[in-house]
């Protein structure tokens, strides 16, 4: 019997590969911001419509050395979103500062932008908003918010690479964005992360941050990490930053037979498309609110058939025992992250999903 799993990861040809790596055996620069880094940069500055950008060995460390660079006050708070995956708050207890949890909306289920401002508090100091399944936050509306109490805006687009608003990057909104490399990823590096920024002085403190807070060869000016991409990463990037815009409407073409199939039935709810917005298909999450089967009864019913989807996000992070434990957070206060948290299911979603492996889900789903 065929295995579908959730996710596949996408790659270049065997000697597209090769060929761009080639020149490391010339040069034995693996490392340390070497051509290949430089090179995925600038294609990066291109695409993304950023010009701050920098590379990181992952998704994660992107996301907390960006954060560390703001130079936030510990045990400051910062407002956030416990529909996402634990590196998000992760990043945040990480650096030191107290995440405080928003509920989400329940049409695309990112941040609930209506419920920020009364989170707020003299200790807040940043909003750390997730872009979810590909589908993006109301950066307008959290933008007026930052601008009128004096905030900064960071967002976990790890989903949303390639997405646009109005034709404009994802990228570009708030004061940082970070987009994971993993090979999970509609875009991947292997392992990787990417982070834009706004700011050109933060991200001259970032290049520093992500090398152990070098400042020269002999100088170190913080405390720090090492989160450098490495020379293989960069040129997958490069490889598959050519194929991008045909992986994603190869998805498409995947996400559109789903909702032409799933659609208008009764207990299955599905995310609308946003306006304005450029999709990337990076997952296709179905919520099982009411059907006749619950989301564990169908993912069982999946698997016995070898297809494997994968309840995300699940459990929120609010209710890590992590974070009970230390913080005492309660879900209560996230009644509608809860729900969607306890009725998802991501079905398989990958470029190089057929038609018929598409209606084989639908087909067990349905009947």
């Amino acid at each position: 019997m065929k295995k579908i799993n959730v996710t596949r990861s996408s790659m270049p040809s065997y000697e597209e590969y090769c060929e761009e790596i080639k020149s490391l055996w010339d040069s034995r620069w693996l490392s340390n911001r070497g051509a290949k880094h430089r090179e995925f940069e600038e294609k990066l500055q291109g695409y993304l419509g950023a010009e701050n950008i920098a590379l990181f060995a992952n998704g994660h460390v992107a996301l907390e050395v960006a954060i560390d660079a703001f130079g936030f006050k510990k045990g400051s708070e910062v407002i956030t979103t416990p529909y996402t995956h634990c590196s998000t708050t992760h990043a945040i207890a990480r650096n030191g500062l107290i995440p405080v949890f928003c509920d989400i909306n329940d049409r695309d289920y990112t941040i609930d932008a209506d419920k920020i401002e009364d989170l707020i508090t003299d200790k807040t100091v940043a909003i750390v908003a997730t872009h979810v399944y590909g589908y993006v936050c109301d950066v307008k509306k959290i933008q007026e918010i930052a601008d009128k109490h004096g905030l900064k805006v960071i967002y976990d687009a790890a989903h949303a690479f390639g997405v646009t608003i109005d034709g404009v990057g994802v990228g570009t909104f708030g004061d940082a964005a970070m987009f994971s490399c993993h090979a999970t990823k509609v875009f991947h590096t292997i392992e990787g992360g990417i982070t834009t920024f706004k700011n050109k002085e933060i991200y001259s403190k970032v290049d520093q941050l992500t090398n152990f807070g070098f400042t020269s060869h002999e100088s170190v000016a913080y405390v720090s990490t090492n989160a450098r991409m490495n020379e293989y990463e960069a040129a997958m990037g490069l490889c598959n930053l050519r194929h991008i815009d045909d992986e994603i409407a190869k998805r498409e073409e995947a996400a559109k037979r789903y909702v032409e199939r799933l659609s208008g039935v009764e207990g299955i709810k599905l995310i609308a498309p946003q306006e304005g917005v450029r999709q990337n298909y990076s997952y296709f999450p179905v919520f099982f609110d009411g059907y006749k089967l619950n989301r564990n009864e169908i993912q069982a019913k999946l698997a016995e058939s070898q297809v494997f989807a994968r309840k995300y996000f699940y459990p929120l992070t609010n209710e890590l025992e992590c974070y009970a434990q230390d913080y005492g957070f309660s879900v209560a206060s996230t009644p509608i992250a809860k729900h969607a948290a306890e009725t998802v299911l991501t079905l398989p979603m990958y470029a190089d999903l057929t038609i018929e492996d598409v209606d084989l889900i639908c087909d067990i789903i349905l009947s």
